[in-house]
């Protein structure tokens, strides 16, 4: 089988869909699957591992949002490689420019198209101040999946959401977890030294985007109320982002590491407590995963990957969606019984175990190879 792939985002760049198709990638390079990608051109020039063909298109970035890049359409471009090196199956990660342009041509050749659901666009809209958007954008994504075959989502409740605005051919497709990279075997007494804590001070660590869409001030409300109730608790902020600035300004006490390499990052899971994740803009949520496997009570809100790995008091601590003052009030609470939180800590990373890439690869290609049939009359019929 040959797979083309097609995201604006790939390594070394730092986000969700980057992480899932670099650890879908290896798995399918380990089985032997021929792959291309269709990516905008990095910045350093650099090409992809693994892959038997490359396309690189030109990209321009979002005016209000530098670190997010988008591939320009290349129809004539994507039309060549496939008509020289044709794909048994298009993935298309993205919804922008590029992978419209693709699902163009791909539509043309007769190529069955399966897309994903990775990001949370419409939901974007009011964080941004353009809530009148959000309508709109969902109707151009719902215009999107429902042209490719199958809208691959990472777990059943957001299908169901889909389902309900319209979205067609919608299939779950869980996230792996690396849980021998991820460990509470790699914390690091070192590092802990340069927070300028011992080994009995809490450490409550936050990863991510440092993003208005990332509902930070609910994290500020959050860190405040612990080191309230707990004024020897650390809290560890890890990424980089618009925000940056002005959550140093609330949270002058808090470390702020910018972002770390892959190795980096297993060693500040492993070297905290507790992490604390208010967003309520994920399809997923990688870093709740990580943070489980590295053996973090985590205080999340009941959705997307919280929802999906956490029963609440069991593995960490959720709350119902969108209730800020019970999300303060359940990591302020938790942060004072150390037992409660490394017994957390302990369940979290058992959860996690069952959760292989090995297991979501062999699940992605099933899905790839059902949708290889002969497309019929009505799937001719689409005009974008």
């Amino acid at each position: 089988m040959r797979i083309c792939l097609v995201s604006e985002t790939w390594a070394p760049e730092i986000n969700g869909v980057a992480h899932t198709l670099g650890h879908l990638s290896h798995e399918l390079q380990r089985r032997g699957i021929r792959q291309q990608l269709i990516r905008p051109r990095p910045a350093d020039g650099s090409s992809a591992d693994m892959m038997e063909a490359e396309l690189q298109v030109r990209g321009f970035h979002l005016p209000r949002y530098a670190e997010v890049q988008f591939g320009r359409p290349s129809d004539r471009a994507i039309a060549r490689l496939w008509e020289k090196q044709r794909p048994d199956v298009v993935y298309i990660a993205t919804q922008g420019p590029l992978g419209w342009s693709a699902l163009r041509t791909a539509q043309r050749l007769a190529i069955p198209v399966t897309s994903g659901f990775h990001t949370n666009f419409d939901h974007y809209a009011g964080d941004y101040g353009v809530q009148w958007m959000k309508r709109p954008i969902q109707a151009l994504l719902r215009r999107f999946h429902n042209r490719t075959r199958a809208t691959l989502v990472p777990t059943a409740r957001q299908a169901a959401t889909l389902e309900e605005q319209g979205f067609a051919n919608v299939r779950v497709m869980g996230r792996g977890i690396d849980s021998q990279h991820f460990t509470p075997e790699k914390r690091d007494p070192m590092l802990r030294r340069q927070w300028g804590v011992n080994e009995h001070q809490p450490v409550a660590l936050h990863v991510g985007r440092l993003a208005s869409e990332k509902n930070l001030a609910l994290l500020v409300d959050t860190f405040q109320a612990m080191q309230a109730a707990h004024p020897d608790l650390v809290t560890v902020l890890v990424g980089d982002g618009p925000q940056r600035a002005k959550l140093q300004q609330c949270l002058p006490h808090a470390i702020f590491t910018g972002f770390i390499d892959r190795d980096a990052l297993a060693r500040h899971y492993a070297s905290a407590e507790l992490f604390v994740f208010p967003s309520l803009s994920e399809t997923y949520g990688n870093v709740v995963a990580e943070a489980m496997a590295s053996g973090l009570a985590v205080v999340a809100f009941d959705y997307a990957a919280a929802s999906e790995l956490i029963g609440n008091d069991r593995h960490g601590i959720t709350v119902p969606c969108g209730d800020g003052r019970a999300f303060v009030s359940a990591a302020a609470e938790l942060c004072q019984h150390p037992a409660h939180y490394g017994r957390l800590g302990r369940a979290a990373r058992a959860r996690t175990q069952s959760c292989r890439w090995e297991q979501i690869a062999d699940h992605f290609l099933a899905i790839l190879a059902s949708v290889q049939e002969p497309l019929d009359d009505a799937s001719h019929s689409y005009r974008l």
